[in-house]
């Protein structure tokens, strides 16, 4: 039977994979290199891998390495809600029957438009209730792992993500759709042929299963403009050059420089929703989250 880990032991295993080497570790732990390298050999033989490829250039995790340090930054997170939610139950006396009081930090991944336009006035509804909250956001790009990969790496708490058929909801995580937003075509205010115009794109818009829809209109040419995000894309189209095909909360706040096109009942869509993990969505801050986002997307 695996030995028991110490979270003293999970601390340095996240110290020397955020420092990428013992010595740096070490430093920002106030420990020795010795004890370090000590404490990371003992944790690989307790789990019976190697987690760190040793070289000059410094520790660099291994795929063990990266599914332990993911697990760790997990646990360590479990036991700091453990202790916030502990603290918040013995606030009513010790009577233990009244309300828990919600304190600390809630970790939220969102992409840019749903971070814009959808968290902050979940967020305000959350803190004038429990304003002893301290929500931290990070403004991830929806490509490749996106917020899902923020939240099984144990970075974030809750992530606000694109779900659906194409992208289903990690099998380790949990998570439900908040709105269904449609696309429509976004072109310069007054132009009179817009569907002529050179069609602008991002690369966070690319892993849509709107493509298939995309792909059978065939007034839609190849995209000759890349830009970074949306904000990008909604820029550039309101100076006058290309148009776009662009979801519902990337145009809130559009200028009036650009025109919105319904592209009617077949229109493509996209499920915008929340992930977090099993054990983070019993806790009472995510739950408390996910109650004020169903507010206000409904």
């Amino acid at each position: 039977m695996t030995d028991d880990l110490a979270p003293r032991e999970l601390r340095v295993l996240l110290a020397v994979g955020q420092e990428r080497g013992f010595s740096a570790a070490a430093v920002a732990l106030g420990m020795t290199q010795s004890a370090v390298s000590h404490s990371v050999r003992t944790t690989e033989r307790k789990l019976g891998a190697v987690l760190f490829d040793r070289g000059r250039t410094g520790a660099t995790p291994t795929a063990a390495g990266e599914r332990a340090l993911a697990h760790a930054r997990r646990v360590l997170r479990l036991l700091d809600v453990m202790a916030a939610e502990v603290r918040g139950a013995g606030r009513d006396g010790g009577a233990g029957d009244g309300p828990v009081t919600l304190a600390g930090p809630l970790r939220i991944a969102a992409f840019r438009s749903a971070a814009l336009h959808l968290l902050p006035r979940a967020l305000g509804r959350l803190t004038a209730r429990h304003p002893e909250i301290v929500p931290e956001v990070r403004i991830v790009r929806e490509v490749g792992r996106g917020t899902a990969g923020e939240v099984l790496d144990g970075r974030a708490d809750l992530g606000i993500a694109t779900i659906g058929t194409t992208s289903p909801v990690p099998p380790e995580l949990v998570g439900g759709v908040l709105v269904e937003e449609g696309y429509a075509l976004v072109h310069p205010a007054g132009h009179p042929a817009p569907r002529s115009l050179p069609l602008v794109d991002w690369t966070e818009n690319c892993t849509s299963y709107t493509r298939e829809w995309w792909a059978g209109q065939e007034w839609l040419p190849p995209a000759t403009v890349q830009a970074e995000d949306d904000g990008a894309v909604l820029s550039i189209v309101s100076t006058g050059y290309g148009m776009a095909v662009m979801p519902e909360l990337s145009l809130v706040g559009a200028p009036p420089s650009v025109e919105i096109t319904d592209l009617g009942p077949e229109r493509p869509t996209r499920s915008v929703g929340y992930v977090t993990t099993p054990e983070l969505a019993s806790t009472l801050a995510v739950r408390a989250l996910i109650r004020e986002l169903r507010a206000v997307a409904g």
